[in-house]
């Protein structure tokens, strides 16, 4: 699993760093202005539809669901149940490109109505979207098809197809003279590499399982599990999504600048959540749902702990350098060109907000996958709908004092309210035992996040003096931050948990 677990996350790790790059265009280019606002709804409302219909709700029914008539029915069960699911998925998804391209200024109206007021932006941002929006039909089936590699121990492309993103995205901008704005040549790098991911999928599935055809449509055993588990993950899925939803909503009311904000924050936040969290997550749910299939509930359950300490590993360097030195990494990755210090000031707050809810973001995955690998989707939306709940109120109650920064806080506590709901109806269904070791080891990792977060706030205390006068001062204080904190960590780690826990965590 730990080799899967790195293919993974290692393209994902790429693609976040060309991402970076991509933002580091985007920043100097578009800035924070009412172009770039209307960019980000642009790119935030194809983004959502995915994040609850492809990579959310339809990943956790289709993965489980595919593995187990792969493992249980074989081959060619498992190709004509993928060839009925891909006929319903892209006809749907046909039918929603063309309503959002016909309704457009109508769906505007609703998810972005501070733009009403003004009708340039408003223009602007609804003919962005209509760009972008097929995207969504191509990732769609790029899901599809990744789950399907998963499922054959295939991660690689899947994982890398989103770098295109980046790169497309990057080259559209390179040429933006060429179009009517930056705004325009972002939207259509977005277009340009849902096909180049489309592509890279189709491919690497022709060459190892054939790619799922029309078929005839029956709503047999199998299809009729699949929507069943379906319906509860699209509600579960749409925990996050929602918050970010309204967050997209009410930040159209706020100054110009906000929508950047919560942008720039949400995608460094986005950088452990993928690399860590999604990865971890993804390799976990085909290997619980192979186990649990085989009647292997001991093996499934010391899957996801190694996994969740994993996740917790990897993750509190992040958290700990998000609160205690947002501002000094958003100067030093974004603040030039367009983007002025004072924007990197508010993108680092809205940061440090979004990252008290880190770490129930990256473990959030790993802990539903013990009821999606038991094809019990319902269970984790009590807990999602619960957080929303607890998300929205928040939100109407911070936006004004606390502008798009209460909106970040608000998304933090609904994300701990999920988190820890599903690990207590995972502890009460006996899926997963808190024992003394978990609980010694839960302590351990908070010790050596504030032990972390001791000696990055110390490193950018004292080096302003010297590196005042320096030219680059920021960038030179980030690497300074990498560089102490990296050691800071590695020793916090091997004095509270030993060399022994280390070698055990990597051999499993």
């Amino acid at each position: 699993m730990l080799g899967r677990i790195f293919t993974v996350g290692g393209y994902t790790l790429l693609s976040r760093l060309t991402g970076f790059a991509r933002d580091i265009m985007l920043a100097a280019i578009l800035g924070a202005g009412p172009v770039a606002d209307a960019f980000f709804v642009a790119l935030r409302l194809p983004n959502h539809f995915r994040a609850i219909f492809a990579e959310g709700a339809f990943n956790a029914a289709w993965v489980p669901a595919y593995a187990h008539v792969h493992g249980e029915k074989g081959e060619g069960a498992a190709k004509l149940f993928a060839d009925r699911i891909f006929t319903l998925l892209l006809a749907s998804q046909v039918v929603l490109l063309i309503v959002a391209w016909l309704f457009m200024p109508q769906a505007m109206s609703i998810l972005a109505p501070g733009f009403s007021e003004d009708a340039e932006q408003r223009k602007l941002a609804i003919e962005l979207t209509r760009i972008t929006f097929p995207y969504l039909l191509l990732i769609t089936l790029v899901t599809l098809y990744g789950g399907m590699l998963n499922v054959m121990q295939r991660f690689a492309s899947a994982a890398a197809a989103s770098i295109f993103l980046n790169v497309a995205m990057m080259m559209t901008l390179a040429v933006a003279v060429w179009f009517p704005t930056a705004g325009h040549a972002a939207a259509w790098g977005v277009l340009i590499s849902g096909f180049l991911q489309y592509f890279l999928l189709a491919g690497d599935l022709a060459r190892h399982g054939g790619l799922p055809r029309f078929a005839p449509l029956k709503l047999d055993e199998d299809v009729r599990g699949f929507f069943k588990a379906l319906g509860p993950a699209t509600l579960g899925s749409m925990g996050t999504q929602v918050a970010l939803f309204a967050d997209t909503i009410i930040a159209t009311f706020l100054p110009a600048g906000a929508l950047s904000a919560l942008y720039y924050a949400d995608r460094l936040n986005q950088l452990p959540i993928g690399v860590i969290g999604i990865a971890i997550g993804t390799v976990l749910l085909p290997e619980m749902s192979r186990r649990i299939t085989a009647n292997d509930h001991d093996g499934a359950m010391k899957a996801q702990r190694r996994a969740f300490d994993f996740t917790l590993l990897f993750s509190v360097p992040f958290v700990a350098a998000f609160i205690t030195v947002p501002d000094a990494i958003m100067r030093a990755l974004f603040a030039r060109g367009a983007f002025s210090k004072a924007d990197a000031a508010a993108a680092g707050a809205t940061l440090a907000a979004y990252a008290i809810g880190l770490i129930p973001f990256v473990l959030i995955r790993s802990a539903v996958a013990t009821f999606y690998a038991r094809k019990d989707t319902a269970t984790p939306v009590r807990a999602s709908l619960t957080g929303i709940a607890v998300n929205v109120a928040l939100k109407v109650a911070l936006m004004g004092s606390l502008a798009q920064i209460g909106l970040a806080l608000a998304t933090a506590v609904g994300v701990w309210t999920n988190l820890l709901l599903v690990l207590f109806f995972a502890v009460r269904r006996g899926f997963l035992v808190p024992d003394r070791a978990w609980l010694m080891s839960l302590a351990k990792f908070l010790l050596t996040g504030l032990i972390l977060s001791a000696a990055l706030w110390l490193i950018a205390r004292f080096s302003g003096s010297w590196l005042g006068a320096m030219h680059f001062h920021d960038e030179l204080l980030l690497v300074l931050l990498a560089v102490g904190g990296t050691i800071v960590y590695a020793l916090a780690i091997l004095v509270l948990f030993g060399r022994k826990w280390l070698v055990s965590l990597v051999r499993g």
